[in-house]
Formats: structure tokens, C-alpha cells, sequence
């Protein structure tokens, strides 16, 4: 699956816990996600900036203002995010609990392996695999 398939599951799956997705899909849909992120972001601080320059804002309430307009999307980003992570755990049959590991310093590099390992090649308590093509 490529970088705009990937993308778009992001968006449309943001709050499906249940599901397998693989590798690709988890990799291709958050370098989707990050390069949206980066160009709405640099794209609102330079209008936000540009406006608030011109009415004499200063550079704090500026950066209030940016702020408040991309919380909603870092919220959802939040929480497709987390879906993302459980939906690759489910991959390799561990429940998206396993998730929360990252807590600690160790369990950061045990959910990074766990990301990049290969999923189950047959159907885990979760789901199909998500490479086999469904007839």
C-alpha cells in the first residue's frame, strides 16, 4: 500500500481499534500524516503570523493563537494516532494495551520492534492478514 492509500486509511479508520493493518500501511499513513502535519502547520503560522504583524500582536499571543487553532487537529491526530499503534499490535497478535509500555524507558524500543516486526502470516484472534487479497 502506498503513502496516499495509507494516508487516506488514516483518516478513515482513525478510530478502528479492532483491525489488522501491516507495515507498509502503518509507515506510508504516518509519513502521510507528518507531511500534512508539517505543511498545514507551516502554512497557519505564516498566515496567523503575517495577520497578526499587521495588527500589531505580539509574538506570544501569536503563538497562543496558532495553538488554539491546531488543537483540534493535534487531538485527532492523538487519537487516530493510538489506533494506528493498536492496529499494528493487533498485526503480530498482541492486544493494543501493549501500547501503553511506552511509559517506561525500555517498553519505547520493545513497541519499535514490535512496530517493525513482520505480522502473522495467518489469521491471529484479530483478523486476517492484511497482505493475503480477499477473493
Amino acid at each position: 500500500m502506498g503513502i496516499l492509500a495509507s494516508t487516506k486509511n488514516y483518516f478513515l479508520k482513525w478510530n478502528d481499534f479492532k483491525s489488522r493493518i501491516a507495515r507498509s500501511e502503518y509507515w506510508w499513513g504516518l509519513l502521510g500524516v507528518y507531511i500534512i502535519t508539517i505543511v498545514f502547520g507551516f502554512a497557519l503560522g505564516f498566515a496567523v503570523s503575517f495577520a497578526g504583524i499587521m495588527m500589531g500582536a505580539s509574538a506570544g499571543s501569536i503563538n497562543t493563537t496558532i495553538d488554539l487553532i491546531l488543537l483540534p487537529w493535534y487531538l485527532f491526530s492523538f487519537v487516530a494516532g493510538i489506533s494506528l499503534v493498536a492496529r499494528r499490535l493487533h498485526d503480530i497478535n498482541r492486544s493494543g494495551w501493549w501500547y501503553l509500555i511506552v511509559l517506561t524507558i525500555i517498553g519505547i524500543f520493545v513497541v519499535l520492534y514490535w512496530l517493525c516486526k513482520k505480522g502473522d502470516e495467518e489469521e491471529n484472534r484479530f483478523g486476517s492478514n492484511p497482505l493475503v487479497l480477499k477473493s
